[in-house]
C-alpha cells in the first residue's frame, strides 16, 4: 500500500525505514502526559494515576520498550546495510504515544530528503484500531511538515516464519524448566493485547490472526490439542466489552480442571514493557500462585536474531514490491 507519490528518485537515494512503537515513559513524571496522549486529552482521575504509576514503580520507574525498540531498529538496519556495501536504507524510530513522535520523525524524514520508505510497526496483527492508527500518525505528519514521501506499509507478519519459530522456541524453553518426567503435563497459555469486541462486527482482521498465529506456534512447538489454549489480557478502562476470554479468568478455568503448571507466552506482543513486566509478571504471577499454580514466561522476542532478521527481510519484500529494489529469493532466516 502506498501513499502521497512523489517524484522520481535518484538512482542512490536512500529507501527510509520508519520503525514504529506504542511508545513508554522514561520516568514516572512522564505518566501524567503519556497517559493524557493515550486518553486523547480525557482527564486521567488520581485514581488511575496513582494506581498506574505503582505499576510503573513496580517495573523500575520506567518503561523499556523505548530503550528496547531501539536496539531492535539497530539491528533491522545493520541487516539492511551489510558492513561493505553501499548503504541502501537509512533508519528511524517513532513512537505512537510518545517521543520520539511518528509525526515529528517524519519531519525529520523529509528534512533528510527521504522520498520513499516502508514502514513498519512493532506489533505483528493488523487492527484498524491499532495498525491503521500508527499510518494515520504518518500522515499527518506528512501533513503537518508539507512533505510528501511515498510510504509502503508492512501491514501484518502474523504468519511470518521467523516470528513463529522463535515464539515456538519460547514454548519450548518454557517447557524445559520443568522436570523432563512433569512436561506433558505443562500447558501453554497464549495471549494478547485485548481490544473492543466492536472490532468483530466490522470484519477486523486482528482476533482471527491472533488465533492462527497460537495455532502455528503451537504446531510448531509440537503442542497436543489439549496442550495450549488462549486468552486475552490488559483490557481497557472502558465499560464497553472486551475481547475475551481474559486471562485471570482462563487461569482460573485452568486451575479448576486440575492443571499445576503454566507457561505463558504472550504471542501478541514482540517486545517487554508494562503489559508483560506488570500485567503477567506481577499480577498474573500473584493470581497463579493464589489459584495453587506454577505460572512461567520464557523472555519476550525483543532482539532475537531470527525475529530481526524477519523483519529485515519482510522491509526488503516491501521495497522490491514498490519497484524500489530488485526482487531477489528468500533469504534463510
Amino acid at each position: 500500500m502506498t501513499m502521497n507519490s512523489s517524484p522520481s528518485e535518484k538512482p542512490c537515494a536512500p529507501i527510509g525505514v520508519l520503525i514504529m512503537a506504542y511508545g513508554g515513559p522514561s520516568a514516572l513524571e512522564e505518566l501524567p502526559g503519556y497517559l493524557a496522549d493515550i486518553r486523547a486529552g480525557r482527564p486521567t482521575t488520581p485514581e488511575v494515576l496513582e494506581e498506574i504509576t505503582d505499576h510503573y514503580r513496580l517495573i523500575g520507574g520506567r518503561s523499556p520498550l523505548p530503550e528496547i525498540t531501539r536496539r531492535q531498529a539497530d539491528a533491522v538496519m545493520a541487516q539492511l546495510n551489510p558492513p561493505g556495501e553501499p548503504p541502501r536504507f537509512r533508519g528511524y524510530v517513532g513512537m505512537r504515544h510518545w517521543s520520539p513522535w511518528i509525526e515529528e520523525t517524519v519531519g525529520q524524514m523529509i528534512e533528510d530528503g527521504i522520498t520513499r520508505a516502508v514502514s513498519l510497526v512493532l506489533a505483528p496483527h493488523f487492527s484498524r484500531l491499532s495498525i491503521e492508527k500508527y499510518h494515520a500518525k504518518i500522515s499527518e505528519g506528512l501533513a503537518m511538515y508539507r512533505g510528501a514521501i511515498d510510504f509502503a506499509h508492512v501491514e501484518s507478519y502474523h504468519d511470518a516464519p521467523g516470528l513463529i519459530e522463535p515464539l515456538a522456541e519460547r514454548v519450548r524453553a518454557g517447557v524445559r524448566r520443568w522436570p523432563d518426567d512433569e512436561r506433558d503435563a505443562v500447558h501453554v497459555l497464549f495471549s494478547a493485547h485485548s481490544l473492543p469486541v466492536r472490532i468483530l462486527k466490522t470484519g477486523d482482521p486482528y482476533d482471527a490472526q491472533l488465533r492462527e498465529t497460537a495455532r502455528l506456534v503451537a504446531e510448531r512447538a509440537g503442542l497436543g490439542e489439549g496442550q495450549w489454549s488462549w486468552c486475552y489480557q490488559s483490557a481497557g478502562r472502558s465499560p464497553e466489552p472486551w475481547l475475551g476470554p481474559p486471562m485471570a479468568e482462563r487461569l482460573a478455568a485452568l486451575a479448576d480442571a486440575g492443571v499445576r503448571n503454566v507457561v505463558s507466552v504472550p504471542v501478541g506482543f514482540v517486545s517487554d514493557h508494562v503489559e508483560i513486566l506488570f500485567d503477567i509478571d506481577i499480577e498474573a504471577q500473584a493470581l497463579a500462585r493464589t489459584l495453587g499454580l506454577r505460572l512461567e514466561r520464557p523472555p519476550a522476542l525483543n532482539d532475537d536474531p531470527v525475529f530481526i532478521r524477519q523483519l529485515a527481510a519482510l522491509i526488503r519484500d516491501q521495497a522490491a514490491g514498490a519497484g524500489w529494489l530488485p526482487r531477489t529469493a528468500p533469504a534463510s532466516l
